[in-house]
């Protein structure tokens, strides 16, 4: 059976940054507060780009910078919850935009956890011969769903994607171990309605819906689901924490990490952060998160990362990287 490696890695972020100096004049908050409890200061707003714009320049960023040809991708998977389009895909759009003709698309949606999810479903595709290399994208524009009036929320969120390529090898690296999970019951602490129903049958003055959490259940649940991914990882393929260069979470908060951090009890810098300058981007969060630190040079091949999601569904999941 052939493994599956990444090759490449991609980003893109609006240019429009807004700061949480710049959130103190729409809501009742200041810098401090925000800083102290999130760790975020400055996250990217679009000022026009959709969600496929920022998919299809990651996803450039991640070909070009490797000479890879959109010809030769047989698969494109958008994990995003902020879609341009209920029909078509996004997916379908960034494979026109590419020019990626011999590639089949098709969009997930599992919020912050997507790009794991993402890379779980190609690594399955990828077990048939026929799929030898995959993108796999997380993409958000969450500005859409947001309540600018909501200091608990709007605080919290930015604008973002990532890209992720993989190919089929013979190579003993890779995605060495990868599961996803759910948990439904639990699926209303974080939640965000699609257009209400109206129709012939239905009379309806409800409003479209913005993102609305259970900030506390969503912290429990966080630094539950890390630790328990984290220590599950390490047991199931007898490795210790000497053994990962980083654990690299999504990009949530950073009291939420820093407390996952306790439980394992390793140092905050075991994790990999950088949600101070992006804030919350969802299904970009992790790839944004690696491509920078393939960028900064904090990784080389042969390393092995432990990438954790958690996120609305509820979902959650991981993937031990030999990179």
């Amino acid at each position: 059976m052939k493994n599956v490696k990444i090759i490449a890695t991609g980003q893109y972020t609006p240019d429009n940054i807004v700061t949480n100096f710049d959130l103190e004049k729409i809501v009742e908050t200041s810098d401090e507060w925000i800083e102290s409890r999130t760790g975020i200061s400055k996250r990217r707003i679009s000022d026009g780009e959709d969600t496929s714009e920022l998919a299809f320049k990651a996803a450039k960023d991640a070909l070009d910078k490797n000479n890879i040809l959109p010809e030769d991708i047989d698969l494109i998977i958008v994990a995003t919850t902020t879609p341009d389009y209920h029909v078509p895909s996004t997916a379908c759009i960034v494979q026109g935009l590419l020019g990626a003709n011999n590639a089949v698309a098709f969009d997930i949606t599992a919020a912050c956890t997507g790009l794991i999810y993402g890379l779980k479903i190609a690594k399955q595709f990828m077990m048939d011969e026929r799929y030898k290399k995959a993108l796999v994208i997380g993409s958000e524009v969450l500005s859409r769903l947001i309540d600018w009036k909501d200091r608990n929320t709007c605080v919290l969120f930015g604008d973002g994607a990532s890209a992720v390529v993989l190919e089929q090898t013979d190579e003993n690296i890779g995605i060495k171990d990868i599961d996803i999970y759910s948990d439904g019951a639990a699926g209303m602490s974080l939640t965000c309605k699609t257009r209400p129903l109206r129709n012939l049958c239905v009379e309806s003055d409800e409003e479209l819906d913005h993102i609305k959490m259970s900030g506390s259940d969503i912290f429990r649940f966080a630094v539950k689901v890390i630790a328990k991914n984290v220590k599950e990882v390490l047991e199931n393929n007898n490795l210790t924490m000497d053994d990962i260069k980083y654990i690299v979470p999504h990009q949530a908060n950073t009291r939420i990490i820093e407390t996952a951090a306790r439980k394992l009890k390793v140092n905050n810098d075991k994790f990999f952060t950088n949600l101070s300058e992006y804030g919350n981007t969802s299904a970009a969060s992790i790839g944004i998160a690696l491509n920078e630190m393939v960028e900064k040079n904090l990784i080389q091949r042969g390393d092995k990362l432990i990438m954790v999601g958690f996120g609305g569904g509820l979902s959650w999941g991981y993937a031990l990287v030999e990179y």
